[in-house]
Formats: C-alpha cells, sequence, structure tokens
C-alpha cells in the first residue's frame, strides 16, 4: 500500500522492509527511490495490515530514447580542465552509490535513487548531432570529454553502440577526445581510440576507487571489478593510448588507506598521468550514501561522515569551486600530501597531458563541391 504525503513536510521516508527490498534491489547501488528535489510528494510504502505476502520482482533497467537537438555542453567551471562535454547516456546502470551526477535525474522527474540507475536515457542521434555541431562556421577546436557525467561505457552501450559512433565522427575530423570510464567496454573501441592516440588526439582516464573486490562489489555493484579495470589501463597503454589512473573518490575512513596501493597498481599497469577527488556529496547524494553506509558498513557510518565533516565547514558537502573536489582542512591536506609524495615516488605526470588541436578538418560529404585548385 502506498501513501501519499508532502515532501515539505518534515516527515523522513521510511525504508521498506530490508529483506523484501535487498532482494528486489540485487545488484542496485541505491536503498532507496525518494523523489529528487523538485517534486512535491513522496511515496512511503506502508504495511497495509493484511498478512499476505508481497511477490517479489527483481528491479529491470528501462532504457528510453531520446532525439538530442544538441550534445556538445559547455562549462566554464575553474575546477575542470575541460570547457566541453559530450554524454551519450543520461542515468548510468554501474549504479555507484556516491556518483555526484545523480542529481541531474532530478531534472527529468526522475529519482536520483533507483531510477537513475535502473530508468536511463540513450541519445542514438548524438554523433549526427555532434557532426552537425563540429561542421558550424563558428566552433572552435578544444579537447571534448566523454564521459563526465555518466559512463559512456556502460552497459548498455554494447547494445546501442553510441559512444562508438561519436568517436568515429571525431576521428574523421582529428577532434581531440578525454574519455573517463570505469567500464571494460572501452577495449571494443581500442581500433578507433589508438589511432586518435597515434596522432595524440586521445586520452583516457580510468577510476579506481578501491582495490578490494568486496568493497567495491557493495559500492559500484555494476562496475567491472578493480583488477579489470586495471587490465583495461594495460590494454590502452600497451596500445599507446595514455592512460590517467583516477582515485576517484576517496572515501574518509573506508579507501582512504588505499591511496597508495591503487597509485602502484595503476603505475604497474602503464598510467602515465594520476588524479584525485574527495567523495562528493550533492543534494539527493547525501542521504542515498548515508543509508548505504549505516546498510553496508555501520561500523564506519559515522567515521566517513564526521570527517566529510570536518572538511566542509560542518556540512556534508560544500559546492563552492576550489572546494568541492577535495575539502578543506587538516584531513584533506593530509589525503593531497600523501598522493604528491606517492605521484612524485612513482613518476606520474599530474597535470593535463596537452593534445593537439591543429589536424582538425572537416571531411568532404557526399554532394560537397571540390576545389578545382
Amino acid at each position: 500500500m502506498f501513501h501519499i504525503s508532502d515532501m515539505y513536510t518534515p516527515i523522513r521516508p521510511h525504508l521498506p522492509d530490508q529483506t523484501l527490498d535487498a532482494e528486489r534491489r540485487r545488484g542496485r547501488g541505491a536503498a532507496t527511490n525518494r523523489p529528487g528535489r523538485f517534486e512535491t510528494y513522496d511515496r512511503l510504502v506502508i504495511d497495509d495490515g493484511w498478512d499476505i505476502a508481497d511477490e517479489v520482482s527483481q528491479i529491470r533497467t528501462e532504457v528510453r530514447l531520446e532525439t538530442a537537438r544538441s550534445i556538445i555542453t559547455y562549462n566554464k567551471s575553474p575546477d575542470l580542465p575541460f570547457d566541453r562535454s559530450i554524454n551519450p547516456y543520461r542515468g548510468c546502470e554501474h549504479g555507484c552509490v556516491y556518483c555526484f551526477a545523480r542529481p541531474s535525474h532530478a531534472y527529468l522527474g526522475l529519482s536520483p535513487g533507483l531510477d537513475f540507475e535502473t530508468r536511463l536515457t540513450a541519445r542514438p542521434n548524438a554523433a549526427e548531432v555532434l557532426e552537425r555541431e563540429l561542421r558550424n562556421p563558428k566552433y572552435s577546436v578544444a579537447p571534448i570529454a566523454i564521459g563526465t557525467n555518466t559512463d559512456p561505457y556502460q552497459p548498455i552501450e554494447h547494445q546501442h553502440r553510441i559512444t562508438r559512433a561519436c568517436l568515429e565522427v571525431l576521428r574523421d575530423y582529428n577532434h581531440p577526445v578525454a574519455i573517463v570510464t570505469k567500464g571494460t567496454g572501452i577495449l571494443q573501441d581500442l581500433d578507433i581510440i589508438a589511432d586518435l592516440a597515434a596522432r595524440n588526439l586521445a586520452l583516457v582516464g580510468i577510476s579506481v576507487t578501491t582495490l578490494s573486490p568486496e568493497i567495491a562489489r557493495k559500492m559500484e555493484p555494476r562496475v567491472p571489478g578493480p583488477a579489470k579495470r586495471l587490465q583495461v589501463i594495460r590494454a590502452l597503454s600497451e596500445a599507446g593510448v595514455p592512460t590517467r589512473i583516477m582515485v576517484s573518490p576517496v572515501v574518509p575512513g573506508l579507501t582512504d588507506h588505499e591511496v597508495e596501493a591503487i597509485l602502484e597498481a595503476g603505475r604497474a599497469a602503464g598510467a602515465r598521468a594520476a588524479s584525485w577527488i574527495m567523495l562528493r556529496l550533492p543534494q539527493e547524494v547525501a542521504p542515498l550514501v548515508e543509508d548505504w553506509l549505516r546498510e553496508h558498513f555501520p561500523d564506519r557510518a559515522e567515521k566517513v561522515l564526521r570527517r566529510l565533516r570536518e572538511m566542509h565547514g560542518g556540512k556534508l558537502y560544500d559546492a563552492q569551486w576550489g572546494k568541492r573536489m577535495r575539502g578543506e582542512g587538516v584531513y584533506a591536506s593530509m589525503i593531497a600530501t600523501r598522493f604528491e609524495a606517492a605521484v612524485k615516488r612513482l613518476g606520474f605526470a599530474t597535470g593535463s597531458l596537452a593534445l593537439r588541436r591543429d589536424l582538425f578538418a572537416m571531411p568532404p560529404r557526399k554532394g560537397d563541391q571540390l576545389s578545382l585548385f
């Protein structure tokens, strides 16, 4: 039985029966499906008093198609090393509970919780729109980032192949690209990426949050395990693709002790550069992670939350530029010092590796008038 309540009352939604809920959401990251911040009403699951067992059905992934009108998104954030990006998908089946992109689902009228990882949107005309935007006479070339919001190599890419189609356009135009992923599916596009990298037009960042398969399975339920991601780094590096190991996010009190070990494993696999980001809990992500911690790591939950508040002036998150990625204070400085020392010892590059822009050219299309000279 569902009860509809006003979202603006101080009532906090009750979690469903944990045995039933755990079975239904097996293989998912979020424990709840609370509405986004723009919704007026919430739905609570309440025992209706009838002693009848409910049928348990596992939550399935749904994909809807969207016709994109534009595909390149521009930003002016001083925290980011790029000013433009493309995202072939909305939502992400990887289900990383900490994903900072979860709040974007609220703009669709969907929950940043389970909806974010089960109700996805694919943009099949992304490559066509990308080519149109690259041909705009006013377009100025700079590296395009792919995977900055949701993972371009989440499982549905195997079926839709939208990321590959976009990469084919970028290859044809000799356009620089930087890819961020946790997915092993990137190796299916190694032919294109290696071709781009041979002309200094491609970089790849692989995110490794922990080396523990047990923690990774709970925190990133549908992401390939840490060992698989290190194998991806090795395969990319051996193919000549400049690769970055991203210690991201660092979870205080849970994975922070692994910073050096992750960097060492990444370097051994062939990564040339390294970066790190502290756990970020914007908007609806904070209660999702808090619920997750209390369910899976009740003995460490308070320590993790306390550390985050120490870094953000008593709050779980501070969205200010210059602070949101790494926090402030003694603990944040300690992680930064450890990272810098390990990077120096291992011989990593820390800055952005430069990509060429001067090779950009529009390939001729059928029907174009060719020059006679």
